[in-house]
């Protein structure tokens, strides 16, 4: 492993930089992502959505992470995009409100006996609603019930503020931290110009 030096480093315009947070999940017994408050049940429903078509995920992926800046999937061509997304061991999920499709949830478990919870998020709107933490019990479950050895994910200092202490309340424990170097997505076309305002185009 190369030593690491302290102190700053700058990056070129165009370029971010980004401190991600890995966190895993071992133990099932009396998990506090159990116990989570449920929502009314008229308010939110998740389906499992078969064969994503490519339009829909892409808008639903923005709609979800552009605030945050997620753009993995946007870089990638139709026919890797769908060999990923229509994979037999990628289960895709759409968290619905009021009719409309609001919030990803989207668990990988190509390398079981690990699954990973590849994608988490809602619609802005819905941020502080309950929406959350109503679909992350039933990713919980979802997980559970395959019995991993490791529920896992990954966060990073783009994403919201509260991310980490929200995966740590559902039973997440952190074990491991990178620093990330991308390309910004604004600046390479892949999202709006202004997407993200709190985070300064350079």
């Amino acid at each position: 492993m190369n030593a690491l030096q302290n102190g700053y480093t700058d990056l070129p315009p165009g370029r971010l930089a980004a401190v991600v947070t890995y966190l895993e999940m071992r133990e099932w017994d009396m998990l506090p992502g159990l116990s989570l408050p449920e929502a009314r049940p008229s308010e939110f429903s998740l389906r499992r959505v078969e064969n994503p078509e490519l339009e829909w995920y892409r808008s639903l992926f923005r709609t979800v992470g552009e605030n945050w800046l997620w753009s993995s999937r946007l870089r990638k061509d139709d026919e890797a995009l769908l060999a990923i997304i229509q994979h037999p061991a990628v289960d895709v999920h759409a968290l619905s409100h009021e009719g409309r499709d609001m919030g990803i949830l989207e668990l990988d478990r190509r390398q079981f006996p690990e699954i990973e919870l590849a994608f988490f998020g809602v619609a802005p709107e819905l941020i502080g609603r309950g929406a959350g933490k109503f679909m992350m019990r039933r990713a919980i479950e979802i997980a559970r019930s395959w019995k991993p050895a490791r529920f896992w994910l990954h966060t990073c200092t783009l994403d919201h503020p509260k991310a980490i202490g929200f995966y740590r309340k559902a039973g997440f424990t952190p074990y491991r931290r990178a620093v990330e170097i991308l390309d910004d997505p604004r600046v390479a076309g892949f999202l709006p110009r202004t997407a993200a305002s709190q985070v300064p185009i350079i």
